[in-house]
């Protein structure tokens, strides 16, 4: 909990996470609890080329009360197969354990994570299903992840952009400007024009 770590290694988290939220490490989105910094939420996007590929994973970083003497604890609360990661959620990764250093930030902690996906260790492994497919059989262990990825990791239907919004011009989740509709006067004035443009064909005919 925050109020058992010194207020100056919680302010100088809360600032971390303020500058991360608004520059992110690349495929991750940071939700900054400003109640308990401690309690970090961030999502992690599958990396291309891999089978996590266009999943979305929301991870918890718990960080201890002697932080940063000690690391935090990583954990994927969203299901995931793979040979580092428990079937509890739990992360397995060397810079969370005989790696860490006091010094390491959590940008930098956060993209090792992301790594995960793209280079697994299963001479570490906390999943042994996951590990033993990936060394034995790696076509079966993918079809076993993205068959994961796409029941519990797909982005919710609701955080993307409507093709109604689309349709009038709404900004989409990239920032960019969508085409705007045409007026409702001009669009009504071009389809009758097509229908007595139509008309005059049938009488031709």
């Amino acid at each position: 909990m925050a109020e058992n770590i010194a207020p100056a290694v919680i302010n100088s988290i809360a600032k971390e996470l303020r500058k991360l939220s608004l520059t992110p490490p690349t495929g991750i989105k940071i939700y900054v609890n400003e109640e308990d910094v401690t309690d970090i939420r961030i999502d992690v996007e599958g990396p291309d080329g891999t089978p996590y590929e266009g999943g979305v994973w929301r991870v918890r970083l718990a960080l201890p009360q002697d932080f940063p003497a000690s690391p935090p604890k990583g954990y994927f609360l969203t299901k995931i197969f793979h040979p580092n990661i428990s079937k509890m959620g739990e992360i397995c990764v060397n810079t969370l354990k005989r790696d860490w250093k006091d010094d390491i930030a959590l940008g930098h902690i956060m993209a090792v994570i992301r790594c995960l996906l793209i280079n697994p260790f299963p001479e570490s492994a906390l999943n042994d299903d996951a590990a033993k497919l990936f060394m034995e059989d790696y076509t079966e262990y993918a079809k076993q992840a993205r068959l994961m990825c796409e029941i519990h990791a797909r982005p919710k239907l609701a955080d993307r952009p409507s093709r109604n919004a689309e349709a009038d011009g709404s900004t989409s989740g990239d920032g960019t400007q969508q085409q705007k509709k045409q007026r409702p006067g001009a669009e009504q004035a071009l389809i009758d024009k097509k229908k007595l443009e139509k008309k005059k064909s049938l009488k031709r005919l």
